[in-house]
């Protein structure tokens, strides 16, 4: 007679590790940060994106990168990427903005991230001509970055997506960077809150290049929500997962919790746990 036990299959492991964009807790962070990358790790999360850099020092934190490095180890998390004040350097000498990227890949390197992902534009340098430059220091960052085994991403907003004379700067972003070089991170609300076009009609323009993807949901006044509070179908666009060329995803709220932080985390990894795994 077979037994029961015998009979039994092992359950399918997750295709990506659940990450979450630590700017979301940001609050708990500042407050008690080993505390809440324990808690984080409790709730499930495996893979973390981490958020402000000090490049004299090489802290995270307030940690040296070393040593925050050491902690994630012991509660059996990893760092794949980061978001880095590369738009600060924008409109600085492009030397300034090599330095500063020599200072983000020693805090990569250090801490094991792949990707130095830029994050944000000022309100300044969102129109068509600041695009232009910001795909030309894009190209740049991305050779330095490979060299030292790296690479760079793009992170979208909204304002990408806001007409110039016709044209908007995400199409100048996939068409004058270098997809070898630099890879691009869709945060999927602001593409449903803001872009004419869907997640998978951008994937099917540049297959292969989105390997890292946001995930919050987006509320009926279209403001942050966690995930399944809202009206993005994340597990349709999951099924694009080898279409976008998906690597990792974080769930990222920066805002509108509907209780706190920690417990908007955690109603997010039930979602990701139920839906996305």
């Amino acid at each position: 007679m077979v037994s029961v036990s015998a009979l039994a299959t092992p359950a399918a492991q997750p295709r990506f590790r659940m990450g979450l964009q630590l700017y979301t807790v940001r609050d708990p962070m500042a407050k008690d940060a080993l505390g809440t990358l324990k808690q984080i790790a409790a709730l499930g999360y495996r893979n973390l994106e981490t958020y402000g850099f000090e490049p004299d020092t090489l802290k995270y934190y307030g940690m040296p990168a070393a040593e925050f490095r050491k902690v994630l180890d012991g509660l059996g998390l990893t760092t794949t990427s980061g978001h880095y004040d590369l738009h600060a350097y924008l409109n600085k000498p492009a030397e300034a903005m090599t330095a500063y990227i020599e200072r983000c890949i020693l805090g990569a390197q250090a801490l094991g991230q792949k990707y130095i992902t830029w994050a944000w534009l000022d309100p300044q340098s969102r129109g068509l001509d600041s695009f232009k430059l910001v795909a030309q220091r894009l190209n740049l960052i991305g050779a330095q970055a490979a060299k030292a085994g790296l690479k760079v991403a793009y992170h979208n907003h909204d304002f990408e997506f806001i007409p110039h004379d016709g044209q908007i700067g995400y199409d100048i972003i996939l068409r004058e960077t270098d997809p070898v070089l630099v890879k691009l991170q869709m945060d999927i609300y602001w593409v449903a809150h803001s872009s004419a076009r869907s997640p998978h009609e951008l994937f099917e323009l540049q297959p292969g290049r989105f390997v890292m993807w946001h995930v919050k949901d987006m509320d009926a006044q279209k403001r942050y929500a966690e995930l399944g509070n809202g009206s993005i179908d994340f597990p349709r666009i999951m099924q694009d997962a080898q279409l976008a060329g998906l690597e990792e995803y974080f769930v990222e709220q920066g805002a509108n919790f509907t209780v706190s932080p920690m417990q908007s985390i955690e109603a997010s990894a039930r979602y990701v746990r139920k839906y996305l795994e």
